[in-house]
C-alpha cells in the first residue's frame, strides 16, 4: 500500500534519540527541546518559540494566555481539523464559525462584514449583538500551508484590538509575499504529528515576537511552576514537549528545505499528470504555500460522498490509499449549537475532496503510478 503521509525518517532520528537513552535525558529537559525551539523560531523568522505536547495544546495554551475565557467567542474558519475548535472549547469559549475563500482559508472581507454587522464596542470589548457574548479573538487557519491575506487580518485585528492567533499546524516552511510566517500573527502554533511535514512523532510549538507573552506561554506549559519547591502563581498546564521528540524533530528540521521542495514537487505532478481530465479541479496553492496535503477535488455531481467512498475504494483495491478530507466543524456533534456565519462555500466543498499519497519519500514510480491508476479510475466513472 502507498500510504497517503507517513513520516520521512531518514536521517539523523536515530542517532539523537539513541543519545536521549545514552544520557537519560527521555522526559521535557534537555537539550534538544531547546535546540528545536531555536530551529523553529530561525526557520519561522520570530524572536521565540516555545514547545508545547501538541499543536492542540499550543493552541489551547496560547488562546489561554492571550486571555480567552469562558463564554467567549473565537473567529474561526468552519473548514478546519476539529482540534482547532477544541482548543477553543477547552478555554470555555466558543467558535464563531465562518467560510472560506479559493484557498480553503479564512476570508477577511467576510470576517470584517460580519464584526460590523453584527458586533458593538462596550467597555473597549467586542460584543456579539445577538448573544452578548465578547468576541475575545481571530484564529485563521493556515489550510494545506496556504497563508490567507494575513496584512487584512492585522488590520482588522488592530481596528477592534482582537489578539490575532494562527493555527499554522501544517504550515511550517511556508512564506507568505516572501515573509516568513513567524511575524505575521500575534503568535503562530505550529503541529509536528506523524502526517506533518516536519514530525516528532508528536508535539507543536508556539512561536511568536512578543518575548514578555512567550515567557507568559512558557509558564503556563510547564504548570506556572516558580521555584525548586513546588510554588505555583496560577492554574498551570503540563503541556512540555519531550526531549525524545525533540530530537525526532531537530534531525527533521535539518531537512526542512527538501522536505517543503519535495511537497511542492508532489503538489505540482498530480496537477500536470491529471490536467487532462474533465469533472476534476485540484488543491489550491497560494504562493509559499508549503503544499502538504495534494489531491483532486470533483466537479459538482449528485450523491457525491458516495463518488468519493468510490474512488478511494477504488484505489485502495490498487494499493494506494486514498482518503476524503475534514467535514466541516458546524457539521460536528459538539458544535452544532455553535454560532456561524454564512459557511455556504464550505458546505458545498468539503465532500468532493479526495486527498492523494504525498509522503516525501514517495519515489517518482509511484507518482506515475497513482496518476495511472487515477485516471483510470475516472474514466470509468
Amino acid at each position: 500500500m502507498i500510504p497517503l503521509a507517513v513520516p520521512n525518517l531518514e536521517g539523523r532520528e536515530k542517532e539523537y534519540l539513541d543519545k536521549c537513552i545514552d544520557t537519560t535525558y527521555v522526559s521535557s529537559v534537555g537539550e534538544y527541546v531547546n535546540q528545536l525551539e531555536e530551529m523553529c523560531a530561525e526557520a519561522c523568522g520570530s524572536n521565540c518559540a516555545v514547545a508545547t505536547s501538541s499543536g492542540t495544546t499550543g493552541l489551547h495554551v496560547a488562546l489561554s494566555a492571550l486571555g480567552v475565557g469562558w463564554g467567549d467567542l473565537v473567529i474561526l474558519p468552519t473548514f478546519t481539523f476539529i482540534a482547532s475548535a477544541n482548543a477553543v472549547a477547552h478555554c470555555g469559549a466558543s467558535p464563531w464559525l465562518m467560510d472560506i475563500d479559493k484557498n480553503w482559508t479564512l476570508n477577511p472581507e467576510f470576517v470584517k462584514s460580519e464584526l460590523e454587522k453584527h458586533c458593538v464596542i462596550r467597555e473597549n470589548k467586542v460584543i456579539h449583538k445577538e448573544n452578548g457574548r465578547r468576541v475575545a479573538a481571530i484564529m485563521p487557519v493556515y489550510t494545506l500551508g496556504n497563508i490567507p491575506e494575513m496584512d487584512e487580518f492585522r488590520k482588522i485585528a488592530d481596528e477592534y484590538d482582537l489578539p490575532l492567533i494562527a493555527d499554522a499546524a501544517c504550515a511550517i516552511g511556508a512564506t507568505y509575499h516572501l515573509r516568513s510566517l513567524g511575524a505575521l500573527a500575534d503568535v503562530s502554533v505550529l503541529s509536528f504529528n506523524g502526517n506533518k511535514t516536519i514530525t516528532c512523532g508528536g508535539g507543536g510549538m508556539v512561536i511568536g515576537d512578543d518575548e514578555v507573552l512567550l515567557r507568559r506561554i512558557r509558564h503556563l506549559t510547564t504548570t506556572a511552576r516558580v521555584s525548586a519547591e513546588y510554588d505555583f502563581d496560577m492554574v498551570g498546564f503540563n503541556y512540555r514537549m519531550t526531549n525524545i521528540q525533540a530530537a525526532v524533530g531537530c534531525a527533521q528540521m535539518e531537512r526542512l528545505d527538501e522536505f517543503i521542495e519535495k511537497k511542492r514537487k508532489i503538489c505540482q505532478s498530480y496537477s500536470n499528470g491529471l490536467a487532462n481530465l474533465d469533472g476534476i479541479k485540484f488543491f489550491p496553492s497560494s504562493d509559499g504555500s508549503s503544499c502538504w496535503l495534494s489531491g483532486i477535488v470533483l466537479e459538482k455531481y449528485n450523491d457525491k460522498m458516495n463518488k468519493v467512498r468510490f474512488i478511494c475504494n477504488s484505489l485502495k483495491n490498487n494499493g494506494i490509499e486514498a482518503r476524503s478530507f475534514w467535514k466541516p466543524v458546524h457539521m460536528q456533534i459538539p458544535y452544532g449549537d455553535a454560532p456561524k456565519s454564512d459557511v455556504s462555500i464550505a458546505e458545498d466543498l468539503w465532500d468532493r475532496i479526495i486527498t492523494l499519497p504525498c509522503s516525501t519519500n514517495i519515489t517518482e514510480e509511484e507518482l506515475r503510478y497513482i496518476i495511472k491508476c487515477v485516471k483510470d479510475v475516472l474514466l470509468k466513472m
